[in-house]
């Protein structure tokens, strides 16, 4: 029986951002994904003369690459603490302190509202899609990313497949996290009035060493306390999941990030 949804938030009970070195277990996991987030934002069109709304926008990443490398005019990055954001100052970054639940947590409209790794761990998501695509500027584009859960009933059974099952639902008993719905995403962004809608599916490899590995054993350290309430793993088995993401042994497939996109007609069209 899967645990109930819990009522802490991501940032509090787990994940704080005053937690020495939680802004660098954002950034693994930004190595791991950026490449393929600002291609996927760069194929949308993002570049001169846009104004993006980053959602969630972590330690800024992507906020920063929007302005390096496709060029848009400014970037407005919101989290609900921004002193990742802070550290690195960029001319065209503005930077808003907002709980992204609230309504009306920013004004105006974007031909690029972005949220990467955000709606999955919070409540009222079917809310939140239609307040944020209702940001999207005519013309414009809502991108989402999110987790999904590729380990299944066939899945091998390793150390990482059981410290992953441990993990997603620790947090969802823990933050309220649920990746479960994340599919329904294409058909959610239609709903709301965007078209055309599509959506990919990236699942980077597992490789020693490499960022994701990094990011996966950060998090299991962080949320270690949710993962052993489970009854899943104890200890032993999180650490002996931390050994195998770093041996030869490995062989499994990491969460995939599921990205979904859809555009706001121009006025005046069907």
């Amino acid at each position: 029986m899967s645990a109930a949804p819990g009522d802490g938030r991501y940032g509090e009970a787990v994940f704080r951002p005053e937690q020495a070195g939680e802004g660098e277990r954002i950034d693994f996991g930004a190595l791991a994904y950026d490449d393929i987030t600002m291609a996927r934002l760069r194929a949308v069109g993002a570049g001169t003369g846009w104004r993006c709304l980053d959602v969630g926008a972590g330690t800024g990443t992507v906020s920063r690459r929007l302005l390096d490398e496709a060029g848009v005019d400014s970037v407005l990055a919101v989290d609900r603490d921004v002193r990742f954001l802070r550290e690195r100052p960029l001319p065209g970054l503005d930077v808003l302190e907002a709980d992204i639940t609230a309504p009306d947590f920013v004004s105006g409209r974007f031909q690029l509202v972005h949220a990467r790794f955000v709606l999955m761990h919070v409540p009222g998501r079917e809310r939140l899609i239609a307040a944020l695509a209702e940001l999207v500027a005519p013309g414009g584009v809502l991108v989402l990313s999110d987790a999904v859960d590729l380990t299944g009933d066939r899945t091998p059974a390793t150390p990482y497949s059981a410290a992953m099952r441990a993990m997603w639902q620790g947090l969802r008993a823990t933050i309220g996290t649920d990746v479960s719905w994340v599919p329904s995403y294409p058909q959610l962004l239609r709903g709301v009035g965007l078209k055309p809608v599509a959506a990919e599916l990236h699942a980077p490899p597992l490789l020693p060493g490499s960022a994701l590995s990094r990011f996966w054993v950060d998090t299991w350290e962080r949320s270690r306390a949710a993962m052993l309430a489970t009854g899943l793993v104890d200890d032993a088995a999180v650490d002996e999941a931390v050994e195998y993401l770093g041996s030869e042994e490995c062989a499994a497939l990491s969460a995939g990030m599921f990205t979904v996109w859809g555009r706001r007609p121009e006025e005046g069209t069907g």
